[in-house]
């Protein structure tokens, strides 16, 4: 694939001939909630792709979104629906992608649908590490087929991207330029309870600079606490450095949300995030920054800042508070609690603890490392020995 900065000049080139296609990958609730966004944004230049394997599933979908939005009269973007994709064939991916040459590929698919991988792990290892086969089963496919197509698409993906990208860039191949969520999720709620602590209401204007990985996202989310992990944060009101404690904010960051489905808006919300990022920054000329998980290959998240440099629109870690090697350093104690010891040479590694943890709670012993070749295998073993006894099925 062409390079990242490559790819963004494209799509300026687009942005700036009002002519921007996005192409959603997998409808489900993460897709969908995307799409009325998109939708909901009102902005004619977006033309949205739909792909999925059935088209009367998708095609419901994207009808409620259409009819809803233009009853708030916000449906100014086109929609088309691409069925009859098997992401399992990346011919049939990359077919897709060259018809309709996206500048944008958001993947929302999952290996095992319907199903909140957490509702299994959490409680049981305390580690969301183990998904890492079924996050990656399909984006492999996906990047396989952006890489054989030559697309200037960016891709942006949405199933546990802290260690799905790096596992993918250290085997060798072609992995998404962004994730979307975990890091994303926290930095809100972060947001929300800086203002309290400073009795400001105009909360949008605190802002802060952070850096975790995945587990932590849960860990604040759902306990307030940060494992006796010290995180990077710094708190700022109006451009103005706020002197806060930390574990005040962590604290306070443990809010009652919804465990299903309705949790994918959050997922969904940091995509469009994404996407506006590159778009406003074309638009208005100005840095915009997102935090993202697995970005350019590295494990765990960090902040992101899209647009120019050097007169050239570009995307790059945002080390302007906290250095790469700190930030680095706190991402692999977070991910290691999640499970996951290291990724490297197409390998991942995961923790001993957490093989331990899976064997006293599932029966089922995980190898020490996963190698790229045998992802398939070990998804369908986490599958047979784990997922399906927990929802009713049988072991294999």
């Amino acid at each position: 694939m062409k390079t990242l900065q490559e790819r963004l000049q494209t799509v300026e080139q687009h942005v700036k001939e009002n002519k921007v296609t996005v192409m959603i990958i997998g409808l489900g609730s993460v897709g969908t909630y995307l799409l009325d966004y998109l939708v909901s944004s009102n902005d004619p230049a977006l033309r949205i792709v739909a792909v999925g394997r059935n088209y009367e599933k998708m095609e419901k979908n994207v009808n409620i979104v259409r009819v809803a939005g233009l009853i708030r009269g916000l449906n100014k973007s086109g929609i088309d629906i691409e069925a009859g994709v098997d992401l399992t064939d990346t011919g049939s991916i990359q077919k897709a992608v060259e018809k309709y040459k996206p500048d944008f590929i958001v993947n929302s698919s999952r290996a095992y649908p319907g199903l909140k991988y957490g509702s299994i792990s959490w409680a049981n290892v305390r580690a969301y590490g183990i998904w890492s086969p079924l996050a990656i089963r399909f984006t492999k496919n996906i990047m396989e087929a952006c890489d054989a197509a030559d697309t200037d698409a960016v891709v942006i993906n949405t199933s546990y991207s802290d260690a799905v990208i790096p596992w993918l860039k250290s085997a060798g191949k072609a992995y998404p330029d962004f994730g979307s969520g975990n890091l994303n999720h926290l930095v809100p709620r972060m947001k929300f309870a800086a203002a309290k602590m400073l009795n400001a209401e105009d909360f949008w204007n605190v802002d802060v600079m952070f850096a975790a990985g995945h587990f932590h996202d849960v860990c604040i989310s759902k306990e307030g606490q940060t494992e006796g992990v010290d995180l990077p944060l710094k708190v700022y009101y109006r451009g103005e450095e706020k002197d806060l404690q930390k574990e005040k904010i962590f604290a306070a960051c443990k809010i009652a949300m919804p465990v299903d489905a309705q949790r994918n808006m959050m997922n969904a919300s940091s995509n469009y995030q994404i996407i506006m990022a590159v778009i406003d920054a074309v638009r208005k000329k100005e840095n915009q920054r997102v935090f993202t998980p697995g970005v350019f290959g590295n494990i765990g998240g960090y902040p992101v800042l899209v647009g120019y440099r050097g007169g050239r629109i570009d995307a790059w870690i945002d080390e302007s508070v906290f250095g790469f090697e700190e930030m680095n350093r706190v991402n692999r104690e977070s991910m290691a609690l999640d499970g996951i010891e290291d990724v490297r040479d197409g390998r991942l590694y995961y923790t001993d603890g957490l093989i331990e943890k899976v064997k006293k709670a599932f029966g089922a012993e995980l190898p020490k490392f996963v190698e790229f070749e045998d992802i398939e295998k070990v998804a369908e073993f986490i599958i047979g020995e784990i997922i399906m006894p927990k929802v009713g099925g049988e072991k294999n």
